[in-house]
């Protein structure tokens, strides 16, 4: 069944109408005994960036594969704007376009002729293929390196690329893997640019990261992913919101002192503070900030030396520690989900 044919039949074209870019319930698969998709549901919106946020072998990349009908889904199902995943695989490549964590361009072929060839092989004509990799290398900023060979590329203008022969098609959805994985600052502020005028302009991007501020600063909504599971879902300000309206963080003059600091912050707040990687650092979730002053009475109180104090609104970094108890750039690699 073609895009034209789900028209004919179902009134409407696979993308018009109100159904969600992606729609999935209870998404499951495993490797083996080890299940790096366990149950996941997820809602997208037309026409949003929405963040999926997780440690290296958290399910993110494994859970794309699945929706871009490049994995088996075991158990679950899903739909691309109403298009059945498992049923329709073919159209839901036309709805898709994937960039992965690695560039997918020949490193033996120019920026223009790879553009081509993506084009070709996904039946446009050479003319038409020629001209569409002409305007993308203008829109990527390109055009200068237009005809040099891949191998002499950045890392930033590989990935700048790969994205450019995503859209080839001009599919609705963007699937985005990793995007800035390995960039500088610099060029990884250029993708945002590139990934928010992408939306400007009419896609939806669903985007999987390790990078907290990339989350912040990108996503309309955000699915927090750990262990093949999501454990919250929501705006940034509403995740942040959920962890208390103010963090009050602590730097113990001895990291000795923390269990006891914690028996003080449990008995005062009745909740456990977040301990930080940090050796002696403990952020405690505040519903108010004035609470901060109580906090640290009793912790003066009880004896316990402060290096350093600081109030501030929470961070996804607070987030997820709470949720998970470990940092979102965790290096437990899940092999089987990258090789599979």
């Amino acid at each position: 069944m073609s895009i034209t044919e789900l028209d004919r039949a179902g009134g409407g074209t696979a993308t018009g109408g109100t159904e969600p870019a992606v729609h999935a319930e209870g998404l499951v698969k495993a490797f083996g005994e080890h299940r790096a998709v366990d149950g996941i549901d997820l809602d997208v919106r037309a026409g949003e960036i929405f963040g999926v946020l997780g440690p290296n072998g958290a399910g993110k990349t494994t859970m794309l594969r699945m929706l871009a009908t490049l994995l088996k889904i075991d158990a679950g199902r899903a739909e691309i704007f109403g298009v059945d995943v498992a049923g329709n695989p073919h159209v839901i490549r036309q709805l898709v376009g994937v960039t992965g964590q690695y560039a997918s361009v020949d490193e033996n072929l120019t920026a223009r002729e790879n553009l081509w060839l993506f084009g070709r092989l996904q039946g446009i004509a050479s003319p038409r293929a020629r001209r569409i990799a002409t305007e993308l290398l203008g829109q990527f900023g390109l055009e200068e390196a237009a005809n040099k060979p891949i191998s002499q590329f950045s890392g930033g203008m590989r990935r700048r690329l790969d994205l450019a022969a995503s859209l080839i098609t001009r599919p609705p959805l963007i699937f985005l893997d990793e995007p800035t994985t390995g960039l500088d600052p610099r060029t990884r502020g250029q993708m945002w640019d590139t990934i928010r005028g992408l939306v400007a302009d009419g896609c939806t991007v669903l985007l999987t990261t390790q990078y907290l501020d990339e989350a912040d600063q990108l996503a309309d909504r955000i699915a927090v992913i750990d262990h093949g599971r999501k454990v919250a879902e929501g705006t940034p300000d509403e995740l942040k919101t959920a962890v208390g309206d103010s963090t009050l963080q602590v730097l113990l003059a001895e990291p000795r002192e923390v269990p006891a600091a914690v028996d003080v912050v449990r008995r005062l707040l009745g909740s456990d503070p977040v301990l930080s990687p940090e050796q002696g650092r403990l952020n405690v979730a505040l519903d108010q900030a004035d609470l901060a002053a109580d906090v640290l009475i009793a912790l003066r109180t009880a004896g316990i030396s402060i290096t350093s104090v600081n109030v501030a609104k929470p961070s996804l970094d607070e987030v997820f520690l709470a949720l998970t108890g470990h940092e979102a750039d965790g290096d437990d690699e899940d092999v089987k989900e990258v090789t599979r």
